[in-house]
């Protein structure tokens, strides 16, 4: 996936977004951007690094087809077969692309995080790849960041890794195994395949029924708080927070389950820490947690789509023992994957895929405002590849993915392990949170508060 081999690739063709990508392109305001992130940390020795890095991320980009696709919308079919595209969108290649219109170096910062928290407010421009990349040079001249900014649309959080290392140093991996063709699909379905097909279609619609009553159980007895929510003003404000993942999988040994547990059970720590500093107060909080599920495959007919399910927990901030509330979420997470992560109020993003293509362009903004009221706060955990990249032959040292934030919601927490190190990505509301820095220092807290309850 990694590979930067050159070989021939096929010329690029439009495909039209998977149900999800749309929904994500039309719930988009200029208040309310929907790109993901991640900002890098390179360690180097030279002043001048952050510039050799700009110039190579501009000539690499124009080599990674991926990065090359723009998003339009479509009127009529594609192509034969296609009936229901009217009123959807569609990647296409942007003959006019110019990777300088992407890359942009900055000057130089004494704080990476709050120069990418203000880059990250801007939307994307739709009308060309909706995609950048900011390079920030340190004032001290020993390290540089890259803030890359991908929209939804045009990738998840696996898609977005895959083309952000097509422009790092090259690396000596295997070339993937060639996808196999889809075959061509005519406008009717194989008439043999139809006892098939309405026994899928009623399990949809009986999955759909499913989901739709699981999001109106979960909104019973919730009571939330007002620091997670308010009402969107576009500002952006991040901050990171890097662990020693050593110290994560000495808790998890010590107290069980999983360590994506225990990150988890880490964020609600900090939120009770956090809101009863500020003088919110956290008696009888359980926000609603959303946490995305990958379901993607690799011969579907829409590699490059979004396909997402998720999780739905309540975080017992409430809970004063940091071990009950570790509990706690372990408990929920298992009881999750025993159902399974197409049903449940979690699985709600799989509703997209029973919405025509102009439904989501007329109901986007509906289902915008609907956030607030189907979960409380996004944790997603995004994987990042083992090996250690490079840029221009600085090592990346840190990297703190961000999350795109829903409308009316204060706070989204996206978190990777990279080499080590556990790193989480804080994407807050600036004006709503202007103490985001105050829950990161939680974070570290709580691990800490983890570590002392898990001493024999």
């Amino acid at each position: 996936m990694l590979t930067r081999r050159r070989r021939e690739s096929k010329p690029l063709t439009s495909d039209l977004l998977a149900p999800l990508d749309l929904a994500f392109w039309n719930i988009e305001s200029a208040e309310h951007p929907m790109h993901l992130g991640a900002l890098g940390v390179f360690e180097t020795h030279s002043p001048a690094a952050g510039a050799h890095a700009a110039d190579l991320l501009a000539a690499r980009a124009a080599g990674v087809p991926g990065l090359r696709m723009r998003i339009r919308d479509v009127w009529r079919p594609l192509a034969f077969g296609q009936p229901l595209a009217f009123g959807g969108a569609a990647r296409e290649p942007a003959h006019d692309f110019d990777p300088l219109d992407h890359v942009r170096l900055h000057a130089p910062t004494a704080d990476f995080h709050e120069s990418a928290g203000e880059l990250m407010q801007r939307p994307l421009e739709r009308g060309r790849p909706p995609w950048e990349a900011h390079v920030l040079p340190g004032v001290d001249g020993t390290s540089f960041a890259v803030l890359f900014k991908f929209h939804h649309a045009l990738a998840d959080g696996l898609r977005a890794l895959t083309l952000a290392a097509a422009v790092m140093d090259p690396m000596d991996l295997p070339e993937p195994r060639p996808r196999p063709e889809e075959p061509a699909r005519g406008l009717l379905p194989d008439v043999r395949k139809l006892p098939g097909l309405v026994r899928g279609t009623l399990s949809d619609v009986g999955r759909a029924l499913d989901i739709g009553a699981s999001v109106a159980r979960a909104t019973l007895g919730v009571r939330s708080s007002s620091a997670l929510v308010s009402e969107p003003t576009g500002t952006r404000r991040i901050a990171g927070v890097n662990l020693d993942l050593d110290e994560v999988h000495k808790i998890r040994k010590s107290a069980g389950g999983t360590v994506n547990d225990v990150l988890i059970a880490i964020v609600a720590g900090a939120l009770r820490r956090w809101l009863d500093e500020r003088g919110d107060g956290s008696e009888g909080v359980a926000p609603r947690a959303l946490i995305p599920v990958s379901k993607r495959r690799p011969r579907t007919a829409h590699p490059q789509g979004n396909r997402l399910s998720g999780y739905l927990i309540k975080l017992p901030v409430d809970d004063a023992d940091p071990l009950g509330r570790l509990d706690t979420v372990r408990t929920a997470m298992n009881r999750n994957k025993d159902a399974g992560p197409n049903r449940g109020a979690g699985a709600v993003a799989l509703l997209a895929d029973h919405v025509l293509p102009l439904g989501h362009r007329l109901g986007g903004p509906v289902v915008g405002q609907a956030a607030r009221l189907l979960f409380d706060i996004l944790v997603t955990s995004v994987p990042l590849p083992s090996l250690g990249l490079k840029l221009g032959g600085c090592p990346l040292t840190e990297v703190y993915p961000l999350a795109p934030l829903a409308r009316g919601q204060s706070l989204a927490v996206a978190v990777s392990t990279y080499r080590g190190r556990v790193h989480y990505g804080l994407v807050a509301d600036a004006e709503a949170v202007p103490d985001l820095d105050r829950l990161a220092k939680a974070v570290i807290a709580e691990v800490e508060e983890l570590n002392v309850a898990c001493a024999p």
